[in-house]
């Protein structure tokens, strides 16, 4: 199993898809870096060589990735919130921040049903 940057990235996938194991590497990002390793995305992670996976824990490591990005993403959220932006109020109150609409979904940020009891009368 290879491990670049910190990840086991499993053995029996495909190279391209392997490496978006890696939190801040996409599908995009992943064939760049193999492009820039020289390495064909379409060989399986168990039959990469000591040389290829060297070169490419080199292209990977000039990426902001892992603990340093989702630190990065929290300073950011945490930035919204402390200025008072619609964003971090919507971040605030775990509510969807791009404009979706709430009355009928929005279920994964809302979290589970609260319900409210009617007025007696």
């Amino acid at each position: 199993m290879a491990r670049i940057a910190g990840i086991d990235i499993p053995k029996n996938k495909r190279g391209v898809i392997a490496l978006t194991y890696i939190f801040g590497i996409g599908n995009s990002r992943a064939k760049k870096v193999l492009a820039e390793a020289k390495v064909d995305e379409s060989i399986k992670v168990q039959d990469w060589t000591d040389d290829q996976i060297a070169a490419i824990r080199e292209q990977v490591g000039s990426f902001t990735i892992e603990g340093e990005l989702r630190s990065e993403v929290q300073i950011n959220i945490k930035r919204l919130m402390d200025i008072g932006c619609q964003r971090g109020i919507r971040h605030r109150l775990g509510l969807p921040l791009r404009g979706q609409r709430t009355k009928n979904n929005s279920r994964t940020r809302k979290g589970k049903r609260k319900t409210v009891a009617n007025k007696k009368k």
